[in-house]
């Protein structure tokens, strides 16, 4: 089934080559370690589950993200955190690669001394190697200064209650898999699906338009109108309004993301290799994906 409206095939990449992609994002593409996967947008429709509540203080981010989701019976979830405060508190940035194998990396860690208030953070809370892994990108406060990066989680402990909303899965989570493409280890949908489903996880691989990519996945859950939680990367960033980030590798959280008759949304984040920041609302077409993006669309 090819989507007219993309000019893509959200299942498949046969027939659709870079220099297309290119010239449907405007800007230059990464070259990554592995083949190009045929599967392009991966989607596993679940049951959702409504989360709230508090990460109390004393443990690490994992620790309390992995108890808050076992306690509401699911296995996987999608979870943003605002406030409270963590020491230590340690995180990366992205960067650019140093070997032939990745087509971008990560900053050195940084650890501020007395740790960090938290601002506002989506995590991704599934599995690998059998136990609970997060993903995590937000941005914080320290000694004056507001940064977005990406939350090491076990090396990061909580020192105030922090508030948590979320959306969970009983029965699916993204797991962390060795990728071919990327020669990273990156979350992929994984569980039971729904045969009536209210929502799906859905990860973006590499080139992909977000937004587009979003919407074209929607179309295939006959989601018109929904939510939109996640995290990824693009190559660069550009805005509707704000100023553009150059990249060319980016890390983003979505602050707000909608669907609305089956147009997408996304009001992000995002901060480059310069540590440059920049928030607003993604550009519809002109934001590909850099080395994954992982999301949960929930229905409305």
């Amino acid at each position: 089934m090819r989507e007219s409206d993309t000019g893509f095939d959200p299942q498949a990449t046969s027939g659709i080559d870079a220099d297309d992609r290119q010239r449907r994002t405007g800007r230059d593409l990464l070259t990554h370690g592995g083949p190009p996967a045929e599967e392009r947008i991966e989607t596993l429709p679940i049951e959702t589950v409504a989360i709230s509540g508090r990460l109390e203080p004393n443990q690490t981010v994992t620790q309390a993200l992995a108890g808050l989701v076992a306690s509401a019976g699911c296995r996987g979830a999608v979870i943003e955190m605002r406030g409270g405060h963590g020491e230590p508190f340690a995180f990366v940035g992205p960067a650019e690669s140093t070997d032939e194998e990745h087509a971008a990396w990560y900053s050195e860690t940084r650890r501020p001394e007395g740790g960090a208030r938290l601002l506002f953070a989506t995590a991704i809370v599934g599995w690998r190697d059998g136990k609970p892994f997060i993903h995590c990108h937000g941005h914080w406060q320290f000694e004056g200064e507001t940064v977005l990066g990406h939350l090491l989680c076990d090396e990061t402990v909580l020192t105030e209650p922090v508030e948590v909303t979320g959306i969970g899965s009983r029965k699916a989570a993204f797991e962390s898999l060795p990728d071919a493409e990327t020669r990273f280890t990156l979350f992929t949908p994984r569980g039971e699906a729904a045969e009536d489903g209210d929502g799906f996880f859905l990860r973006v691989r590499p080139h992909e338009d977000i937004v587009l990519g979003v919407e074209a996945a929607c179309r295939r859950h006959g989601v018109r109108n929904g939510t939109i939680l996640g995290i990824g990367s693009l190559i660069g960033i550009r805005f509707d309004d704000a100023p553009p980030l150059a990249g060319p590798p980016t890390e983003v959280v979505v602050e707000r993301g909608r669907i609305d008759s089956g147009r997408a949304t996304l009001d992000i984040a995002g901060v480059d290799a310069s540590w440059d920041q920049g928030v607003g609302r993604l550009t519809r077409g002109d934001n590909p994906v850099c080395v994954t993006f992982e999301l949960l669309v929930a229905k409305t």
